[in-house]
């Protein structure tokens, strides 16, 4: 049984019911579908083997769209730490495969955005809900 990963400040976690192979082609498919941009896809786990350590499959996608994104940043500079949006993706040691993504209200906050821009961050939300159906 694998429970839930452990509660990290501004962090959100869904379970996926598909591999992480699945998984991935599921989120980059919504991604294009939204007309949003991957901007890259990172490997760890694959950096890790080519190091010589092993690590369970591990991804980051970075993906967005410049024209909501920009705005954000030119209201608050600083949220250029945390943008492009993130995903990961992520097998833990009891074989279940996850979505992690920072929470949008985590980053309104973290970085002082006025509440009416909560909706464009918020969109990763609805988005891994449905590629996950």
């Amino acid at each position: 049984m694998s429970l839930e990963p452990a509660a990290a400040a501004g962090i959100t976690h869904l379970r996926s019911p598909f591999s992480v192979d699945e998984t991935l082609i599921r989120l980059k498919n919504a991604f294009r579908s939204h007309g949003l941009k991957l901007f890259a896809h990172i490997d760890h786990s694959r950096e890790a083997e080519g190091s010589g350590l092993a690590m369970r499959p591990t991804h980051l996608l970075l993906f967005g769209n410049p024209r909501a994104g920009t705005p954000l940043m030119i209201a608050s500079p600083t949220l250029a730490i945390d943008l492009p949006s993130k995903a990961l993706v992520w097998r833990d040691e009891a074989g279940a495969v996850w979505v992690s993504y920072n929470d949008p209200e985590y980053l309104r906050q973290r970085h002082s955005l006025p509440a009416h821009f909560i909706g464009k961050l918020s969109g990763i939300t609805a988005l891994a809900a449905k590629a996950l159906e």
